[in-house]
């Protein structure tokens, strides 16, 4: 696989998700729910300031600022890392995991390096609702309360230390659970409950199949010579350690 192909990859996963970023941060109160596939698929607009699916590394300025430069760095490397295993041969599987996960890493970079410059705050508010539809959203909201765009450096935020946007929220099972279930008896029970974005999804994806995968993708081609002998070893990267 090539490298232009696996930043190819990148760049798709970065425009599906910024657009989805943008369209909800413009055109959703903080809290609003609109339901999409009945009560199993909903927008759920929220923003966090940590990292994937709402988890924080601490509620100070400084966690913010670590979390967002160890993202900078981690992103960084993996460009690096990716033209590494497409330079050495790697199968097309580990290459399109790699890029999945380092688009994700770079989906919530943006946010946190951008959204606080260019764009109004998006604070909770009782102009959020639970709506039956996109269309009914659209319909009957305030476009006052609503994050807009504003000259750069005039946002929200500072550098490095914008919010990330989350909106995919699929809480396919609610029920409450018997009594009898060790510490969760007669508790609300949701599953899936955390709310997260494409870049989030795509770092899951990426990592949930290089480890359930692994022994199937971790290898490199083999490529035969006109002599008819092996250049480079079909092995794993265990066998190769």
């Amino acid at each position: 696989m090539k490298y232009r192909n696996a930043v190819l990859i990148v760049l798709l996963v970065i425009i599906a998700d910024q657009l989805l970023k943008f369209y909800i941060k413009t055109h959703f109160a903080n809290g609003d729910d609109v339901k999409i596939m009945g009560n199993w698929f909903r927008l759920h607009f929220i923003e966090n300031e940590g990292m994937a699916y709402g988890m924080k590394l601490s509620e100070s300025v400084v966690g913010k600022l670590l979390l967002s430069t160890f993202r900078l760095v981690a992103v960084v490397f993996g460009f690096y890392l990716l033209h590494r295993l497409v330079k050495k041969n790697y199968g097309k599987g580990v290459i399109i995991c790699g890029a999945l996960i380092l688009a994700g890493a770079l989906g919530n970079l943006l946010d946190s390096i951008f959204y606080g410059l260019i764009f109004t705050d998006s604070p909770y508010s009782c102009f959020s609702g639970n709506y039956e539809s996109l269309h009914s959203m659209i319909q009957t909201h305030n476009q006052v309360a609503v994050a807009h765009l504003t000259s750069f450096g005039h946002g929200y935020g500072k550098f490095l230390q914008g919010k990330v946007v989350d909106m995919l929220y699929f809480p396919i099972v609610e029920t409450k659970l018997p009594g009898w279930v060790p510490f969760m008896g007669n508790k609300n029970f949701i599953f899936f409950e955390p709310v997260f974005n494409i870049a989030d999804a795509a770092i899951s994806v990426g990592v949930l199949t290089l480890v359930f995968f692994q022994k199937r993708l971790i290898h490199k081609h083999t490529e035969v010579s006109a002599a008819g002998h092996s250049t480079v070893a079909d092995n794993t990267v265990a066998e190769n350690q």
